[in-house]
């Protein structure tokens, strides 16, 4: 039998993306004012980073974020369940898009924008390379499954658990199949470096250069942007000269990178996570 949640998505697959909206908006603003501890989280994130503009913008923002969220939730339902040609109307890929066609090792650095998971789906479908990707499993194993399947649905995708190690993700690189890394959260002190990110240092993991230097790769961004037809997937282009030689400062560029695609649309990135949970030592939990 079906998690109740997964038929619910199916059920509302079908319907116009301005019901399904109207529905994230909903239950986003429900999320705002219930959440409580998460709606500190993301406030005390924007505090941290945009400690320049007023109280009452971070504010906005952050039931902004929260709309988003619930939108992004909600549109896995179309995403996974919905008419392939519906999935082209509504996910547009722009940039430069020719940084991912052919066979040259490409590591794809997604940040955590909420329309990530549209992305990947967007390049899965539309770009015929086959693409690997790390999983981070889900507790309840329904929900673990149907994110599985779903993000694999178009058949070009590979998922590697966190804890497999490397070497069949760099051979696959090596192979010109496409990496799709989200590197930017914060995954606990194991490995990780801390850099700036808007100028509070930031436990960060620096497998994007590592990735990269490995699988003799170039570095590739691409962002998700929710609009009202859909989403704007944008391809940035290669990084140059990237990486060095020095990998703390290559993880420092990327949240620089970073910091400047989240200023152009700062409700949309994941404020939700406890990005500053890992602090230095010595200093004080920020949460």
């Amino acid at each position: 039998m079906q998690h109740p949640g997964v038929l619910f998505m199916r059920m509302i697959a079908p319907l116009p993306l301005a019901w399904v909206r109207a529905l994230g908006a909903l239950v986003g603003w429900a999320l705002y004012l219930l959440a409580v501890p998460r709606r500190r989280v993301v406030m005390t994130n924007l505090a941290l980073c945009f400690p320049g503009h007023p109280l009452s913008e971070r504010r906005r923002w952050a039931r902004e974020c929260f709309v988003y969220f619930a939108q992004a939730w909600f549109d896995r339902s179309w995403l996974w369940h919905g008419k392939p040609e519906t999935l082209r109307e509504r996910l547009h890929i722009t940039g430069a898009v020719q940084e991912l066609q052919g066979s040259q090792p490409t590591v794809i650095f997604a940040p955590h924008f909420f329309g990530l998971d549209a992305a990947g789906t967007a390049i899965n479908q539309q770009s015929d390379r086959l693409m690997v990707s790390i999983y981070t499993p889900q507790r309840n194993k329904a929900v673990d499954q149907w994110l599985h399947d779903g993000r694999r649905r178009f058949g070009n995708l590979r998922l590697y658990y966190r804890d497999e190690g490397v070497k069949s993700i760099v051979s696959a690189l090596r192979a010109g199949e496409l990496l799709y890394l989200l590197s930017d959260m914060n995954f606990g002190p194991e490995e990780s470096i801390f850099v700036p990110f808007y100028g509070v240092p930031a436990a960060t993991v620096p497998s994007l250069p590592r990735f990269a230097r490995l699988g003799r790769a170039k570095v590739v961004p691409v962002t998700a942007r929710i609009t009202s037809q859909g989403y704007d997937i944008e391809v940035h282009p290669s990084w140059q000269d990237y990486p060095g030689a020095d990998v703390e400062a290559d993880t420092a560029f990327m949240n620089r990178w970073l910091e400047g695609v989240i200023n152009t649309m700062p409700s949309q990135y994941y404020w939700v996570h406890k990005r500053f949970k890992t602090r230095p030592p010595g200093e004080q939990g920020v949460y």
